[in-house]
């Protein structure tokens, strides 16, 4: 059949429902899923949107027509969903769009965790198989099941921290009426010391309050005035689906990604002397120089948490940050969560008897960032770069996960968006007048 090409990303498969994305998609989808991998069972999860249970029915008939049972694990985020996929050792499907907005649909996809379907590896052999019509003979029907693994969830990732250890601490999250609120509401119950305040807890898939993607500045603005006006010591935002994470500190302020994985990789080292910690390309020096001065051993990877969780298991890394907000554990399977970091913060603020602003003051004297910034291309993208790497040519360049330039004192990564036709652009220096300086000069030529 015919199928929308363009809805085959790099980590996963998304697009606007119904016209790039509709059920006959998601059919022939759950068809090719299950002839690609060979599987008898797939775990199925869905998030809150409007097309989920469309979409959900979808690729169900179609994985069940091609002969695979289905563990219906039902409306959950993305990191329950990981570790059913974890603890029940099985291939899983994820009706989810993430943090897009409400009028998207698509399909997070586990191989073998923490291995996922990637567009180098299994995304583009499915749209093939759907293609050319090259499905399976199915030898049965399966059947479907439903199981709800949701409170050894809970049981889990209060596993991961100490609990006794946490400091009374009044904590404001906002889940945006994404999939977080309602597994948020059940780990925080159990945590006596914390008192927590609620925003957008129920899934609601028309979105009523503000986007999915707190790395929008207009859906943070309504949690960084809560937290100082109310007097919290911290506040915590999760992406629609739950496998991103965002801080906001007690003055207010946006924690940049860089900065959080520079203190939770220096406070695992605390925990795990000498570990490895891996961090992406984007990130500010801060990030390895803190994990080198804890007698931890940095590595760098490319964006995406296809390659994350893939180069964690091989290392062993107990840690992994990315600047866009994906936190990845060793203890949860190499896989990325929005809860656990906001756990692991708790502990980290009531054995230091610190308060967050304290602990990134000094990071933020030394280190001036520009934080992520998207430019909407109308040209080739490969020749703004080429045309970047010849003006910055005496520096050293880089071209591991789009096009790095290292100065002495400052240094930018440009990449093209996986999924839309934008150059990202992080740039960080020793000076902040340097930092708006080398940024206005690159965003002229990215932006000509």
């Amino acid at each position: 059949m015919q199928i929308n090409p363009g809805i085959f990303k790099a980590y996963d498969i998304r697009g606007i429902y119904p016209d790039q994305l509709n059920e006959e998609a998601g059919y022939a989808i759950g068809r090719a899923f299950a002839t690609f991998l060979k599987v008898d069972t797939v775990i199925v999860g869905r998030d809150m949107r409007l097309s989920g249970p469309a979409m959900f029915d979808a690729v169900t008939r179609g994985l069940m027509d091609q002969g695979a049972d289905v563990i219906n694990i039902g409306m959950v985020s993305t990191d329950q969903y990981y570790y059913a996929c974890a603890t029940l050792n099985q291939a899983g499907m994820m009706v989810t769009a993430s943090h897009n907005p409400a009028q998207y649909s698509g399909f997070k996809m586990v191989r073998k965790m923490p291995y996922l379907l990637s567009g180098d590896e299994g995304i583009q052999d499915l749209r093939r198989i759907i293609e050319n019509d090259a499905f399976a003979s199915p030898t049965r029907q399966g059947q479907m099941t439903e199981m709800d693994l949701s409170e050894e969830f809970v049981n889990y990732v209060l596993g991961l921290i100490d609990v006794s250890s946490l400091a009374p601490l009044k904590v404001i999250a906002d889940t945006g009426n994404g999939m977080v609120g309602p597994i948020l509401k059940r780990v925080y119950e159990r945590l006596s010391s914390v008192m927590l305040t609620g925003m957008y807890l129920e899934p609601d898939g028309s979105l009523p309050n503000h986007g999915l993607d707190p790395l929008q500045p207009e859906n943070r603005a309504e949690l960084q005035a809560r937290v100082p006006a109310e007097g919290a010591d911290v506040g915590f935002a999760f992406d629609g689906d739950g496998d991103r994470f965002f801080t906001i500190d007690d003055r207010g302020d946006f924690v940049s990604g860089d900065f959080l994985t520079a203190l939770l990789g220096q406070y695992f080292l605390e925990k795990y002397p000498g570990a490895k910690i891996l961090y992406d390309v984007r990130a500010s020096w801060a990030v390895p120089d803190l994990i080198s001065a804890a007698g931890g051993i940095p590595l760098m990877e490319r964006v995406g948490h296809a390659f994350i969780k893939a180069r964690m298991a091989k290392e062993g890394a107990v840690f992994a940050g990315e600047v866009t907000g994906h936190y990845y554990f060793k203890d949860f399977f190499f896989a990325d969560s929005g809860i656990i970091p906001s756990l692991v913060i708790l502990e980290m603020l009531s054995k230091k008897k610190a308060k967050l602003s304290d602990l990134l003051k000094p990071l933020e004297a030394q280190y001036f960032i520009s934080g992520e910034i998207n430019s909407r291309i109308a040209g080739d993208v490969k020749a703004k770069l080429a045309e970047l790497a010849a003006t910055f040519g005496d520096g050293k360049i880089e071209q591991f996960d789009g096009l790095s330039v290292t100065y002495a004192d400052w240094h930018f990564n440009v990449r093209s968006s996986n999924t839309e036709p934008l150059l990202r652009l992080n740039l960080e220096a020793k000076s902040k007048a340097m930092m708006e300086e080398k940024r206005d000069q690159i965003l002229e030529i990215i932006r000509a």
